[in-house]
């Protein structure tokens, strides 16, 4: 049975048409694990992927594939991983990640995330793009949000696009109902709430040049 209607598809079709290089959707599962989302998103990826050519997608599991788990840095399930494919057909990793279905409004943050990686584009003005091109540092940006939230799409795809222009920047989002003891430990009571490093955070879907200075400054920058 389709997740999406069949005018979502359509709106979907005529974005992906856009797209210029292959992407990856790796996602991983537990089959016997207690992951009350892992079927519902597995199938929506699926769904997805079958609207282009463009899109592959690969599953591992989360217990016995632990090598990948490892490699991509997946802690929790239902993770899903978004990749570039290079000519000799392997995973490209620009650290773009998901915990918990994209569904409701974050849905655009999965779209958004596969056309970036696709085009190569990140949309971040030249200043912003020397900024974080100069930047070594290693940082880890978690953005809680929910599904029924307008304003969180904003603020991951802004995370997004941190982690397309620096190789040292991880960026995920994180569905706060679906990890309740990550969403108490980083007390985690409006959304979005983007946590850095696992030590600091901010609040809000603000504008690309706040967002990445509250990143850089926050990173010790």
């Amino acid at each position: 049975m389709a997740i999406l209607s069949e005018n979502d598809r359509k709106v979907i079709n005529n974005r992906l048409e856009q797209m210029l290089k292959p992407v990856r959707i790796i996602f991983f599962n537990q089959v016997l694990a207690d992951c009350q989302y892992c079927q519902l998103t597995k199938d929506l990826l699926i769904e997805v992927a079958s609207l282009s050519d463009n899109i592959s997608f690969q599953e591992y599991n989360f217990a016995i594939d632990k090598d990948k788990a490892e490699l991509y840095r997946i802690d929790k399930i239902p993770g899903t991983v978004l990749c570039g494919v290079n000519e000799q057909d392997e995973a490209i990793d620009y650290g773009i990640k998901l915990f918990g279905i994209p569904s409701g409004y974050e849905f655009a943050s999965l779209l958004e995330g596969i056309m970036m990686i696709s085009c190569g584009e990140s949309g971040l003005v030249p200043k912003l793009k020397e900024k974080l091109k100069n930047f070594k540092g290693k940082v880890y940006i978690q953005v809680f949000i929910t599904p029924t939230c307008p304003y969180c799409p904003g603020a991951v795809i802004t995370a997004y696009k941190i982690a397309l222009e620096s190789e040292f920047i991880t960026a995920a989002m994180v569905e706060a109902t679906e990890f309740p003891e990550l969403s108490r430990k980083y007390n985690v009571r409006a959304v979005p709430r983007i946590v850095v490093n696992d030590t600091t955070h901010f609040e809000g879907a603000l504008p690309d040049e706040v967002f990445v200075t509250n990143i850089l400054k926050l990173a010790g920058v």
